[in-house]
């Protein structure tokens, strides 16, 4: 009879696993961007304050220039390109950790 009880509780190790560290399996890239705060306005696939990034990639694929326009966007702020709300300046970020996030974002499908 415990056999059933067993054979359940193996089952659900996986699960259990995996629910136990949700980061874990996020990609570097994210980390950096949950750990700069850029995941409370942006999301991969939904608008959220700003575009969800796979707009963006979409947006900018083959333009040789997006890349240096976004880093110097992202670090100085603006608006205007993706309605009214401004992002505002990302000065304490790295430069390295925005070009990083800017070419995440554009290798995006």
């Amino acid at each position: 009879m415990k056999t059933p009880l067993i054979i359940a509780a193996l089952l659900a190790l996986p699960l259990a696993a995996q629910a136990a560290d949700p980061a874990a399996e996020m990609a570097p890239e994210m980390k950096l961007a949950q750990k700069n705060g850029c995941l409370a306005c942006h999301d991969l696939d939904v608008k959220k304050v700003g575009p969800a990034w796979r707009e963006v990639a979409k947006k900018y694929a083959g333009d040789g220039e997006a890349e240096a326009m976004l880093v110097t966007k992202v670090k100085k702020g603006g608006k205007g390109h993706w309605g009214e709300v401004p992002m505002p300046a990302n000065v304490t970020v790295k430069d390295t950790d925005i070009k990083t996030l800017v070419q995440y974002v554009l290798a995006l499908q």
